[in-house]
């Protein structure tokens, strides 16, 4: 939807990425044919289903948020904000809108996967703490020691992207619960330099970090929905 902004065709999954959302597709297919044949849990499988629309949904809205991101990061030149033009400034703008969309969306999609996996594989993780987030669920299927041919390669994928993802992190935490996580940069140089001209903050290295970021979500997707669909199998 958003590569019209640049004159491009939609984009089309491909590669693992296609993997993953097939993947999502059959175990939503799979919800459904379950909740047709067990009417007394068909609430149950029918909920799975729903979420599991939701996160492929999400998957394409992060997907494009982060492309918007960089394409926009890709047409500022200039390094200081008060050398920009008028075009690099609403480009800047909009690069600001797009990147805060994703580094928001990462977290909002994970904690969605874990709602799922926790209800699903039934691992109580609302036990520990009644709002969990993704990585509460993760950390409750290592210590007990749940579904490990699962919680394995998770682990792995977290651990691997650990450094850009506490990054995200912090820029998400600003973002909400301090001031606009772009201004952060800004405060910093106002109060060392009584105010005199900004530089721009490194876009590069955020960009990196978008890049790590998507790797690990959609990875995390990936593993997690073939485990799913190959559980649900089980039950036949």
């Amino acid at each position: 939807m958003l590569r019209v902004l640049f004159g491009e065709w939609p984009r089309e999954w491909s590669g693992k990425s296609l993997e993953t959302v097939r993947s999502i597709e059959a175990f939503a297919r799979r919800c459904s044919e379950l909740a047709r044949g067990r009417p007394e849990e068909a609430k149950k499988y029918r909920t799975f289903a729903i979420w599991a629309e939701g996160l492929l949904r999400s998957m394409d809205e992060l997907e494009q948020s982060c492309y918007a991101a960089k394409k926009y990061a890709q047409q500022i030149s200039h390094r200081r904000l008060d050398e920009f033009t008028a075009e690099e400034k609403m480009n800047y703008e909009r690069h600001v809108y797009f990147d805060k969309n994703a580094y928001i969306r990462y977290f909002s999609l994970l904690d969605k996967l874990g709602t799922l996996l926790n209800q699903l594989l039934a691992l109580r993780t609302e036990r520990i703490k009644a709002r969990y987030s993704y990585f509460t669920m993760l950390r409750n299927m290592r210590q007990n020691g749940l579904h490990w041919e699962l919680v394995k390669p998770l682990n792995e994928i977290k651990e691997r992207h650990q450094g850009a993802m506490s990054r995200l992190r912090s820029r998400r935490n600003i973002e909400i619960h301090q001031m606009n996580e772009e201004l952060r940069d800004d405060l910093a140089q106002s109060l060392a330099n009584n105010g005199a001209g900004r530089t721009l903050e490194n876009l590069g290295a955020n960009m990196e970090d978008l890049d790590q970021g998507w790797a690990m979500v959609q990875g995390s997707l990936h593993v997690a929905f073939r485990y799913a669909c190959a559980y649900l199998r089980r039950m036949d």
